[in-house]
């Protein structure tokens, strides 16, 4: 378990010092899948935080059953190791109803804060998973459901998010037999609200370098899985590469046992114009790639954020992002016609046309767009909605 250096389980003394400081929050996050992006954010707040911040997870493995079991776990810990926060803030990967059951008489009254990374509603599924067709899918969705029912605020890390999941949940409930509860959509929506992903973003300065004077660098920086769609990506470098321009490109990303099967044909039919091809192991290394890339098409079937796009377009890469999803939000509205595209062809025009032009850096104020999601701005905003949340359950 990881704690920041102000948060300290429960005992008599602690309790009279809280007590004396009662502007200082006890804050418990409660993660089953403490991985990647996951355990970035909750490890970088309990950093930057003015409140006491604590985090029960799990290893970032097996979503499905952390979905399932991970409440029972955490709990047990949680009473076992004695913890007394003043609020639990759960994240989607949480059973949170069975959460609070378990935990009830340790910690009566305690109110609950869930945080949505993602969803299981609007979340796509991989063709390779069995799960839909053999209808085993909805009881992930339902697990978010209930967990936002048992809440006591709702909070999505983007608007796009936050209407994608109220908005499925109506047809989702109508797929069950009776009693399908629509007005609960109702209730979650007067408890939810939008708290925009905290990124360290400042800490990506110190790797800055100076652009290379080489060919124009195209960047994928995204998990290698299908929701990223890097088929649409890959083909669209394949289009350029048999148009006869001139590019490189740098393939990061984390990636697992079994991949898109594309990444390794893009590796055999680009070459030598792939001049990096895999993860990258440390920050350093990845925040020098994202300095040194020029351009970044993101081509995802789903994204609730974006994190990655967000860190590369800090680090001043031209962006070519679709004109869906959470995307637009990152852009000031006067670029939209600049770093927004509307469908395949379009982003190849859009490539065709920045590969033929004298490298140049990103669209002037998009940097300072996206530098609003670091936490030298963000840990402010967490803190007080985070403490509103206390004060407005305990009075």
């Amino acid at each position: 378990m990881r704690y920041s250096r102000r948060y300290h389980r429960s005992s008599g003394g602690n309790e009279a010092d809280r007590r004396e400081r009662n502007d200082v929050v006890k804050i418990l996050i409660v993660e089953p899948y403490l991985a990647g992006s996951h355990a970035a954010w909750a490890r970088e707040y309990s950093a930057v935080s003015s409140h006491e911040v604590g985090i029960l997870g799990l290893p970032g493995r097996h979503w499905k059953w952390r979905m399932h079991g991970g409440a029972v776990t955490l709990a047990r810990r949680f009473i076992e190791e004695g913890h007394r926060p003043d609020l639990i803030l759960a994240t989607d990967m949480l059973d949170l109803a069975t959460f609070l059951t378990l935990i009830r008489r340790n910690a009566p009254g305690v109110p609950a804060a869930m945080y949505f990374h993602e969803n299981q509603l609007s979340y796509p599924w991989s063709t390779q998973d069995a799960d839909p067709g053999l209808g085993r899918d909805a009881h992930y969705g339902f697990i978010n459901y209930a967990s936002a029912l048992a809440a006591d605020a709702v909070l999505f890390n983007s608007a796009y998010h936050r209407e994608s999941f109220l908005g499925a949940l109506p047809e989702f409930l109508e797929q069950f037999p009776d009693q399908n509860e629509r007005e609960s959509v109702e209730a979650i929506a007067a408890k939810s609200s939008v708290l925009p992903l905290g990124i360290d973003l400042a800490g990506l300065d110190v790797y800055r370098t100076k652009r290379e004077e080489a060919l124009p660098l195209i960047l994928w920086n995204h998990r290698w899985e299908y929701d990223k769609d890097p088929d649409e990506f890959f083909r669209a470098l394949f289009t350029l590469a048999d148009n006869g321009l001139s590019f490189e490109a740098a393939v990061l990303g984390e990636s697992f046992e079994k991949y898109p099967p594309i990444f390794d044909e893009a590796r055999e039919r680009l070459g030598r114009r792939i001049v990096q091809f895999g993860y990258a192991e440390d920050l350093a290394d990845y925040a020098r790639w994202l300095w040194r890339a020029d351009i970044l098409p993101v081509t995802s079937d789903h994204d609730f954020f974006g994190a990655s796009a967000v860190q590369a377009m800090y680090c001043g890469c031209r962006p070519l992002l679709p004109r869906r999803l959470v995307f637009p939000w990152h852009i000031p509205p006067e670029l939209h016609g600049e770093c927004l595209y509307d469908d395949f062809d379009d982003l190849v025009d859009h490539l065709r046309a920045q590969l033929r032009e004298p490298r140049t850096s990103a669209p002037a104020g998009l940097r300072e767009h996206v530098a609003r999601y670091d936490w030298g701005m963000m840990a402010e905003e967490y803190d007080r909605i985070l403490a509103g949340i206390r004060v407005a359950d305990t009075g």
